[in-house]
């Protein structure tokens, strides 16, 4: 992710998705409460005028009436495919980023370390799409669970005991189309996140090591920099967030020729349209808070850990611990 010393080699992509997979691991752990809360309030008022009655007023009051009415399980639902998610997504992210950089920067004549924004965005996006793929099932599920709630539903509600419950319904009801339903959505969304969550971060922390504001190594470089790259991806990611929200958690029906299809939604431009119309511009930017309290945590611990693992790994594996 960041660049190497000229004494350690590069890591492989399985080395990078491993230590990726472990940071953001770590992230979704702190950062799941936030989510619930940002599931629960994209889903609130869903299609519905402005003015219509709210079950919840803000994200720390989702959190709140959560924790009190669900307890711990409830402000965590969807964690078990949350860090399956994670492995997968931000394992690809992470591992994965680097080396499509590498070989495109080659492409096109470059230094492989150059930090060329071109180069950057496009392997940020491409490594984030790959992510997306994989995980889709997993996402899937968690946004399921998440919007679930027995005492303040809002939205369509699925429940599920577990998610191997939720997989076996899913395969069940729709097969293999039920467990990739809404990966346009994830890969649009993850593209716009992925495609300025690292060159943001690399530039970022090169200017501050290059204008000797900070250090290579500091952990105030890793926390400045992966605040600065939280705040893009909110900017970038948020209209289409809500928009896999929804897509994964409408309901469908089976049509004559026996292919489950949403209720509400065709796809993600026909969500992002009847959004609009429903409830104004500011539809799409429901949950925009709770989405902040998720998105700089989470980047801030996934980046700054990941670099921390990159480094030990590098110094167990070269013999320099």
């Amino acid at each position: 992710m960041s660049a190497p010393a000229a004494t350690s080699r590069p890591l492989s992509g399985t080395e990078g998705f491993i230590c990726g997979g472990m940071a953001a691991c770590v992230a979704v752990t702190v950062s799941n409460p936030a989510e619930v809360a940002k599931t629960r309030m994209q889903l609130q008022g869903e299609l519905a005028k402005r003015g219509a009655e709210k079950v919840y007023k803000n994200a720390l009051d989702v959190i709140a009436k959560t924790w009190r009415n669900e307890g711990l399980r409830g402000i965590q639902r969807g964690l078990g495919p949350a860090y399956v998610y994670q492995i997968l997504m931000n394992g690809s992210r992470l591992g994965f980023y680097e080396p499509i950089r590498r070989q495109c920067n080659k492409i096109i004549g470059a230094d492989p370390t150059d930090q060329i924004p071109l180069t950057s965005v496009f392997s940020g996006a491409a490594s984030g799409i790959i992510g997306a793929s994989l995980g889709n099932p997993f996402f899937l599920i968690k946004a399921r669970m998440q919007a679930y709630s027995p005492v303040l539903p809002v939205g369509a509600q699925h429940y599920y005991k577990n998610s191997f419950d939720a997989f076996r319904n899913i395969w069940h009801a729709e097969k293999f189309r039920g467990l990739v339903r809404g990966i346009d959505a994830a890969a649009l969304r993850t593209a716009m996140g992925s495609s300025v969550q690292l060159p943001t971060y690399n530039w970022t922390k090169n200017q501050l090591v290059s204008r000797g504001i900070s250090s290579s190594n500091s952990i105030w470089t890793f926390l400045a920099s992966s605040s600065v790259s939280g705040l893009c991806v909110l900017a970038m990611m948020q209209p289409t967030d809500t928009v896999l929200t929804r897509m994964y958690n409408q309901p469908t029906v089976r049509t004559p020729d026996g292919k489950h299809v949403g209720v509400l939604y065709k796809n993600p431009i026909d969500c992002l349209w009847k959004t609009l119309k429903a409830e104004g511009p500011l539809g799409w930017y429901k949950g925009s808070t709770a989405h902040f309290l998720r998105i700089v945590p989470h980047t801030i611990v996934t980046l700054t850990a990941n670099d921390l693992i990159v480094g030990l790994y590098k110094r167990i594996r070269d013999g320099h611990l």
